[in-house]
């Protein structure tokens, strides 16, 4: 909307002008506020919203040219992204009461990890060569059957009946258990 000598046409209303001016300039100062905010993008288009509420509120007071114009917003954009980082710097960080019902759970739920880790451990050894091989890539180093197959140089669908063979025999050495 500037015109080729750089000034402002004449436009009937302030809103006239604002839609001018963020069409003209909000991309520009989008990627600029995107580079200081570290991409940040929510924290950028806020920024950017507080820019263009400042040209609002200036809106009568804004240089007419184009230049001295895009100048005056990249000035005030950087100068709120300024004063925006200083103010979460100076704000404590918010903690919030642990919920101490979910502090227990979690805790519960490390525990029987911990136990059901062990377990395996000990029956893992119980287990032939290749159908331990198989649970390892499988479940231990987290490989998919086709990566597994080629690993250990099998077929995958060797894979996956050793798989299936070797959780049934892993379920029969660590043994019957309480919860199910």
């Amino acid at each position: 909307m500037v015109s080729i000598d750089g000034t402002w046409p004449v436009v009937t209303s302030a809103a006239a002008r604002m839609q001018a001016l963020h069409a003209d300039h909000a991309e520009p100062l989008y990627r600029f506020l995107l580079r200081l905010t570290w991409g940040e993008r929510h924290v950028a288009e806020d920024l950017l919203q507080d820019t263009m509420l400042q040209a609002w509120r200036h809106l009568d007071r804004l240089p007419p040219e184009g230049e001295s114009l895009r100048r005056w917003l990249f000035t005030v954009a950087r100068r709120i992204a300024i004063d925006a980082a200083r103010a979460r710097k100076a704000r404590p960080t918010e903690v919030g009461m642990a919920d101490m019902a979910l502090l227990a759970e979690s805790t519960a739920d490390i525990t029987e990890g911990v136990v059901a880790v062990q377990t395996v451990r000990r029956a893992l050894p119980k287990l032939t060569a290749a159908h331990r091989d198989v649970l390892i890539e499988l479940y231990f180093i987290g490989r998919s059957t086709d990566e597994a197959a080629a690993h250990l140089g099998i077929p995958e669908g060797t894979v996956k009946s050793r798989a299936h063979y070797a959780l049934r025999a892993l379920r029969a050495a660590i043994g019957p258990t309480d919860g199910g």
